[in-house]
């Protein structure tokens, strides 16, 4: 490629940051890393790199969660354009920043381990350097909104899970309370939980039935033009 038209034109560096949500049953978190590089070394920050030529940044931004996580096929969105000119302190970068979100029991503890990485509740988050607090800020403002129209947030769930586990799912993303009454008729009335024999029995005596989220089930009331809640 004949790249002699640009020659004149500045050189910046492209890097992804990954904001990395979990949630624990009760509180949701954020998976942060101790930079272990300067400049910042030793503060608390998000996890990211730079995207390699001849890799798009999708597929950076999915290097970099793996690296930290050790999982694929997960979700994954891009969220915004990091680019004021001083945001990093050590050169010009320009960050795309993604949101992901993993159920924490599937996150490996050697890996936590390796990358000196804590899973934070959003209510206790440290500082993190460069523009990371706004990145997370405008995260946790996007997963509200998305999961008042696509069921994503079973992506943070394990595969089985019980109604007040659902509850206290949304009521962590949204940070208060949810009416139980209306919120149960309005989950089942969707139709895309499947209710199992098993019930949980760790919480109450009485237990509660465990439900599963019927993926292909939804996938066609969306094209129907259902919305989720």
């Amino acid at each position: 490629m004949d790249i002699s038209n640009y020659r004149h034109d500045d050189r910046i560096l492209l890097a992804v940051d990954c904001i990395i949500f979990g949630f624990d049953g009760k509180e949701l978190r954020a998976l942060i890393i101790k930079r272990g590089f300067e400049p910042e070394a030793g503060k608390w920050s998000l996890m990211g790199g730079f995207v390699n030529e001849g890799e798009s940044v999708d597929r950076a931004a999915s290097r970099v969660l793996y690296e930290l996580t050790g999982l694929t096929n997960i979700y994954m969105e891009q969220l915004y354009c990091f680019g004021d000119v001083s945001r990093d302190t050590a050169g010009r970068v320009v960050s795309i920043a993604y949101y992901a979100l993993i159920n924490i029991a599937d996150y490996s503890e050697q890996l936590q381990r390796d990358h000196e990485a804590k899973w934070y509740s959003l209510h206790e988050i440290p500082s993190l350097i460069f523009d990371h607090t706004e990145m997370l800020h405008k995260a946790q403002l996007r997963l509200r909104e998305k999961v008042a129209n696509q069921p994503i947030g079973f992506e943070l769930l394990a595969e089985k899970f019980t109604l007040p586990q659902l509850q206290n799912l949304y009521e962590a993303i949204y940070q208060g309370p949810i009416d139980k009454r209306n919120f149960t008729r309005k989950i089942l009335s969707l139709g895309i939980l499947k209710k199992l024999a098993e019930k949980e029995k760790t919480s109450s005596r009485k237990g509660a039935f465990y439900y599963v989220f019927e993926r292909d089930k939804y996938s066609q009331l969306e094209h129907e033009g259902m919305k989720f809640i």
